[in-house]
């Protein structure tokens, strides 16, 4: 099992940048794939971003609607997977949570995939 914290959330406006950090402990980080996902009230928990354990920087892949916008990346020397979000919009707030796992072949955008979640953080982009 792995522990992750996530932090750096917070109220920016439109347009502004904000990066994401989700802390983990636990000596399999480095072989799951790590995610992030988003959730407003009333609405399932959405995809926005996976890194895979690969040795380097590992295969990344984006949900459409933050494609060019977010990037996702880790530091497997500090057990740490970010999210740096560009040019952020209104529609991107959202609780934000950190997941890590290892989903079967082309399901990293499940929630039931991933076994271990944070707490998660609250993103709030103004108009």
């Amino acid at each position: 099992q792995v522990q992750l914290v996530e932090s750096g959330g917070g109220l920016v406006q439109a347009g502004d940048s904000l990066r994401l950090s989700c802390a983990a402990s636990g000596r399999t980080f480095t072989t799951y794939t790590m995610a992030w996902f988003r959730q407003t009230p009333g609405k399932e928990r959405e995809f926005v971003a996976a890194v895979t354990w690969y040795v380097g920087t590992g295969t990344t892949n984006y949900a459409d609607s933050v494609k060019g916008r977010f990037t996702i990346f880790r530091d497997n020397a500090k057990n740490t997977v970010y999210l740096q979000m560009n040019s952020l919009k209104p529609e991107d707030t959202a609780v934000y949570y950190c997941a890590g796992g290892n989903p079967r072949s082309g399901r990293y955008t499940y929630t039931r995939e991933y076994g271990n979640w944070g707490q998660g953080t609250q993103v709030t982009v103004s108009s």
